[in-house]
């Protein structure tokens, strides 16, 4: 392998601190302001179209018509999100370790990608950042995600790991011919049938 490429969220910090689960919170406040619905139908309508879209966002803007993403992402996320994230000490040298050029490719816009690399203290880590924006709203699974990516840092999907949460992100990129690993912390997905890790320490035996 030549190029990791690394998921973001719930990726290079534990799933346990539920950063993530407040996002979604706030992502099913501003849908249903946004719509004019209840909590419970904004949650429902998402729930049914995020099956379709790689995020929110691009639910919005295809089927609603909303443009104002920078005011999505304001209030999905605050200055404070990391507040509640722990710093691994060890894993910034472990990551520089690895024999690889390593990439973030996010469905977050880069102001919280860089947010979270810095609490976690990784910034300077990472050759190149594919954020939401970057990828002009277009994100995981969608295969012009990938390919973007890959065009961007010249790299090809057999030489390149990439590491997700989400188990359709990572069969998506494995059915381009790369090699795809779902991290899966608390074993969310037991029968999940391609390689899977619980800690990025794993990494190493598929290098």
């Amino acid at each position: 392998m030549t190029d990791i490429l690394f998921d973001l969220d719930n990726t290079l910090y534990s799933s346990r601190f539920g950063l993530e689960d407040n996002v979604t919170v706030r992502i099913i406040e501003f849908t249903a302001k946004l719509l004019n619905v209840s909590h419970e139908e904004a949650a429902a309508a998402r729930l049914a179209r995020i099956k379709k879209y790689g995020t929110t966002m691009e639910w919005l803007r295809t089927e609603k018509g909303f443009t104002d993403g920078d005011a999505y992402y304001r209030y999905i996320h605050p200055e404070n999100e990391a507040a509640a994230l722990k710093r691994d000490p060890e894993l910034k040298a472990f990551l520089q370790s690895l024999d690889c050029r390593l990439s973030v490719l996010s469905n977050s816009p880069r102001e919280h990608v860089d947010r979270i690399l810095s609490h976690l203290g990784l910034l300077g880590v990472f050759s190149e950042i594919f954020d939401l924006k970057r990828l002009n709203y277009i994100s995981k699974p969608r295969r012009e995600a990938f390919d973007f990516t890959l065009a961007a840092l010249g790299a090809k999907a057999e030489e390149t790991l990439f590491i997700d949460d989400i188990p359709r992100n990572v069969e998506a990129f494995i059915k381009l011919g790369g090699r795809g690993i779902l991290i899966d912390e608390f074993n969310s997905h037991p029968d999940y049938k391609n390689d899977k890790i619980k800690s990025l320490r794993e990494l190493r035996r598929f290098l």
